[in-house]
């Protein structure tokens, strides 16, 4: 199993597996298919992989101790980097074929519509994860400060949540089931948090202290 996960061709494998949305979607576009109003139907799809991959991208590190894989971690940027580019094509719909580049009309939008700054809060926090995903990056800015930096996709991840929730007007199944899925997620994390916590400290008196124990 270990093989399979470190083989070339299986992340080759994966990456075209998670294109597959856009090929369909590219497909559909040459085939004239895009329902009766193509830029809802272009931004709602987009949005909804965003969500989908920075969701995936988030369980690596849950799958890869619950199912003793630690070798997952190796998709973990690829995924990342997919979340944004979904995430970018989503925006490109929104300002080129629905705003028409018109930046004022934008701008406004922003401003009067919370799920139009929710969404775009998300999109901001990811630019600077996708930007520093490389091992040059852990290097510059010490695997510390870096951890800490891309924590904050939890934080793209809640706003690109709500952002869908505040969208929707009456039907919230999907926003909802999303939201579920995060929670559980950060309840995963919290909890390891807390058991890994417990044990770094050391207790008081050990009547067996390791023999590899370092002072």
């Amino acid at each position: 199993m270990r093989k399979f996960w470190l083989s070339g061709w299986t992340k080759a494998l994966v990456c075209l597996l998670c294109l597959v949305p856009f090929l369909n979607l590219s497909w559909r576009f040459y085939q004239n298919k895009l329902t009766a109003n193509p830029i809802e139907f272009i931004t709602h799809y987009t949005g909804d992989w965003t969500i989908r991959f920075l969701l995936i991208t988030l369980a690596i590190t849950p799958l890869r101790g619950i199912l003793n894989q630690p070798q997952l971690i190796r998709f973990r940027r690829m995924l990342g980097l997919l979340a944004f580019f979904y995430a970018c094509l989503h925006f490109t719909t929104w300002i080129g074929l629905d705003k028409q580049f018109d930046t004022r009309e934008m701008w406004e939008d922003v401003i009067k519509r919370r799920f139009i700054t929710a969404g775009m809060t998300g999109l901001l926090l990811m630019a600077p994860l996708a930007v520093t995903s490389t091992a040059g990056w852990v290097r510059r800015l010490g695997y510390r400060r870096w951890q800490l930096l891309h924590r904050l996709v939890y934080i793209s991840a809640l706003a690109g949540v709500i952002h869908y929730y505040w969208l929707v007007k009456s039907d919230i199944r999907l926003p909802a089931m999303y939201a579920g899925i995060l929670a559980v997620q950060l309840l995963y994390r919290f909890g390891a948090g807390l058991i890994s916590g417990r044990k770094s400290v050391p207790a008081t008196r050990p009547l067996h202290p390791p023999a590899d124990a370092r002072g």
